[in-house]
Protein backbone atom coordinates (compact mmCIF):
# COMPACT_ATOMS: atom_id res chain seq x y z
CA UNK A 1 0.00 0.00 0.00
CA UNK A 2 1.46 3.46 -0.71
CA UNK A 3 0.92 6.25 1.45
CA UNK A 4 1.19 9.90 -0.09
CA UNK A 5 4.76 11.67 1.29
CA UNK A 6 2.67 15.07 2.21
CA UNK A 7 0.77 12.20 4.87
CA UNK A 8 4.07 10.61 5.83
CA UNK A 9 5.59 14.42 6.59
CA UNK A 10 2.48 14.67 8.58
CA UNK A 11 3.24 11.71 10.77
CA UNK A 12 7.04 13.17 11.77
CA UNK A 13 5.46 16.89 12.16
CA UNK A 14 5.70 18.08 16.12
CA UNK A 15 3.31 20.85 15.23
CA UNK A 16 0.18 18.42 16.59
CA UNK A 17 2.41 17.39 19.81
CA UNK A 18 2.85 19.30 22.99
CA UNK A 19 5.09 16.77 24.45
CA UNK A 20 7.21 15.01 22.87
CA UNK A 21 8.54 12.15 25.35
CA UNK A 22 8.90 10.99 28.98
CA UNK A 23 11.86 11.00 31.19
CA UNK A 24 10.91 8.82 34.58
CA UNK A 25 12.67 8.70 37.98
CA UNK A 26 12.86 5.05 39.34
CA UNK A 27 13.77 3.40 42.57
CA UNK A 28 16.17 0.22 42.58
CA UNK A 29 13.10 -2.12 42.04
CA UNK A 30 12.01 -0.11 38.80
CA UNK A 31 9.09 1.43 40.62
CA UNK A 32 8.22 5.14 38.78
CA UNK A 33 8.85 7.60 41.42
CA UNK A 34 7.74 10.65 38.89
CA UNK A 35 7.67 11.16 35.51
CA UNK A 36 8.02 14.68 33.72
CA UNK A 37 6.99 15.38 30.52
CA UNK A 38 9.78 16.68 27.71
CA UNK A 39 8.23 19.19 25.52
CA UNK A 40 11.14 20.16 23.18
CA UNK A 41 13.62 18.00 21.10
CA UNK A 42 16.21 16.29 22.86
CA UNK A 43 17.41 14.98 26.16
CA UNK A 44 17.73 18.43 27.95
CA UNK A 45 20.06 17.74 31.52
CA UNK A 46 16.75 20.11 33.56
CA UNK A 47 14.47 17.43 32.99
CA UNK A 48 17.51 15.21 35.21
CA UNK A 49 18.03 18.18 37.33
CA UNK A 50 14.40 18.98 37.71
CA UNK A 51 13.52 14.70 39.39
CA UNK A 52 16.57 15.14 41.41
CA UNK A 53 15.88 18.47 42.81
CA UNK A 54 12.31 16.25 43.58
CA UNK A 55 13.69 13.23 45.13
CA UNK A 56 15.73 15.12 47.62
CA UNK A 57 12.87 17.01 48.84
CA UNK A 58 11.88 13.24 50.64
CA UNK A 59 15.14 11.48 51.84
CA UNK A 60 16.58 11.87 55.76
CA UNK A 61 19.38 14.37 55.06
CA UNK A 62 21.96 12.03 55.88
CA UNK A 63 21.04 9.45 52.90
CA UNK A 64 23.40 8.88 50.00
CA UNK A 65 21.66 7.98 46.73
CA UNK A 66 22.92 6.13 43.64
CA UNK A 67 22.19 7.93 40.76
CA UNK A 68 22.47 6.01 37.17
CA UNK A 69 22.03 7.77 33.82
CA UNK A 70 23.49 7.30 30.95
CA UNK A 71 25.37 10.49 30.87
CA UNK A 72 25.79 10.85 34.61
CA UNK A 73 29.34 11.86 34.11
CA UNK A 74 28.29 14.55 31.74
CA UNK A 75 25.61 15.53 34.42
CA UNK A 76 27.90 15.62 37.65
CA UNK A 77 30.38 17.84 35.26
CA UNK A 78 27.68 20.50 34.65
CA UNK A 79 26.22 20.21 38.01
CA UNK A 80 30.22 21.08 39.43
CA UNK A 81 30.86 23.65 37.04
CA UNK A 82 27.66 25.71 37.48
CA UNK A 83 26.58 25.22 40.28
CA UNK A 84 23.37 23.53 38.82
CA UNK A 85 22.43 21.69 42.87
CA UNK A 86 23.01 23.02 46.00
CA UNK A 87 26.21 21.14 47.97
CA UNK A 88 24.09 19.35 50.33
CA UNK A 89 22.46 17.96 47.42
CA UNK A 90 25.05 17.34 45.38
CA UNK A 91 27.39 16.01 48.29
CA UNK A 92 24.74 12.84 48.28
CA UNK A 93 24.60 11.11 45.03
CA UNK A 94 27.14 9.20 43.83
CA UNK A 95 26.54 9.10 39.86
CA UNK A 96 27.26 6.35 37.79
CA UNK A 97 26.55 5.28 34.16
CA UNK A 98 24.28 1.68 33.69
CA UNK A 99 26.62 -1.02 31.94
CA UNK A 100 24.17 -0.98 28.85
CA UNK A 101 25.40 3.02 28.25
CA UNK A 102 28.80 3.04 29.79
CA UNK A 103 30.06 0.87 26.65
CA UNK A 104 29.57 4.27 24.38
CA UNK A 105 31.75 6.46 26.73
CA UNK A 106 35.42 6.80 26.86
CA UNK A 107 37.80 4.40 29.04
CA UNK A 108 38.42 6.97 31.78
CA UNK A 109 34.47 7.63 31.87
CA UNK A 110 33.71 3.96 31.86
CA UNK A 111 36.07 3.40 34.98
CA UNK A 112 35.15 6.40 37.11
CA UNK A 113 31.11 5.63 36.98
CA UNK A 114 30.87 2.06 36.24
CA UNK A 115 28.79 0.79 39.15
Amino acid sequence: MMIPESVLDGCTSLCFFTDTGLMALLCQHDWVLWLININSAGEKQYYSLALVKRLFEHPPHDMTVGLLYNIGCQLECSCQKWSLLDDYILSRIRFGISVFHAYSHRWPCQIAYHP
